[in-house]
């Protein structure tokens, strides 16, 4: 005599353990839309650290950020004056992160 198949939890008749979608609910803090990143402090960032691309690295924008690295480095610091004009342009006009979407007051 065989005994009878010892189900776990999760499995279904057959003896699969199927599939069931995970559901949690959405994470949404911000309106939809709206970045998380807030633009005083990209603006701060540009200011102080812009030299090294620090206000667009914390922005999502990677590209930008080496490009005021590499262009800092090459012209022996004098590219940090960009930086320093982005931050003052962010905090003014504000911005967008690395995916679009309008940075946070």
């Amino acid at each position: 005599m065989v005994p009878p198949p010892v189900r776990r939890s999760g499995q279904d008749a057959s003896g699969s353990l199927g599939c069931r979608p995970m559901t949690t609910p959405p994470y949404q803090q911000y309106p939809q839309g709206v970045s998380d990143k807030s633009k005083v402090v990209a603006g701060v960032l540009g200011i102080v650290l812009g030299g090294f691309g620090v206000g667009r690295f914390y922005m999502g924008d990677t590209k930008t950020g080496v490009l005021q690295l590499v262009v800092t480095l090459v012209t022996c610091g004098f590219g940090s004056l960009w930086g320093v004009i982005d931050g003052i342009l962010i905090l003014i006009n504000g911005g967008v992160d690395g995916q679009g979407r309008p940075l946070r007051d």
